[in-house]
C-alpha cells in the first residue's frame, strides 16, 4: 500500500481552486481600482509560490509488507533506499536493547551492594524483621558512599 498524492486528488483541488477564483472574480468588479490591483499582485505572488513549492520533492510514507519506510522524492525501490529506510529503526532497537542491559546491570549492582551490606554488618536477627530496616539500610549505604 502506497500513500501518495494522486491525480484525482489534484484534480479535485484544481476544481475547487477554479470555483473559488470564479467566485472571487465575480465580486472584484465592485471593488475600487487600488484594492483590485493589490489583490492581483497577491494572486501573482501566490501562484509563483505555488509553482515553487511544486518543484520540491514531497516526503512519502510507504507501507511495504508491514514496515513503514520514509523516502524523499521519487521512490526508485533500490536496495540502498530500503536500507536507508530500515537503518533508523535498527539503530533505535539497538539503543533500546543497550538501555535495557545497562538498567538491568545497575539494578543488579545495587542489589549486590545491599546484600553485601547485610552480610557484613553487625546486626541482631530481630533488626531484619523491623519495619524501618530498609530505611536504616539505605541510610547506612548512603553514609558509606
Amino acid at each position: 500500500m502506497k500513500i501518495r498524492t494522486t491525480d484525482s486528488f489534484l484534480t479535485a483541488q484544481d476544481q475547487f481552486g477554479r470555483r473559488l477564483v470564479q467566485r472571487l472574480g465575480e465580486s472584484t468588479s465592485t471593488l475600487p481600482h487600488d484594492i483590485s490591483e493589490r489583490l492581483r499582485a497577491a494572486r501573482v505572488q501566490a501562484v509563483s509560490q505555488f509553482s515553487a513549492s511544486q518543484r520540491r520533492p514531497a516526503i512519502l510514507v510507504q507501507a511495504n509488507q508491514g514496515a513503514a519506510i520514509l523516502s524523499f522524492g521519487k521512490d526508485d525501490g533500490s536496495l540502498w533506499s530500503r536500507i536507508a529506510g530500515i537503518l533508523p529503526i535498527l539503530v533505535l532497537l539497538a539503543g533500546l536493547v543497550v538501555m535495557n542491559v545497562v538498567t538491568n546491570e545497575n539494578r543488579a549492582n545495587e542489589l549486590a551492594e545491599i546484600d553485601s551490606a547485610i552480610l557484613t554488618d553487625d546486626l541482631p536477627p530481630s533488626a531484619y524483621t523491623d519495619p524501618g530496616f530498609v530505611q536504616f539500610l539505605r541510610a547506612h549505604l548512603d553514609n558509606q558512599e
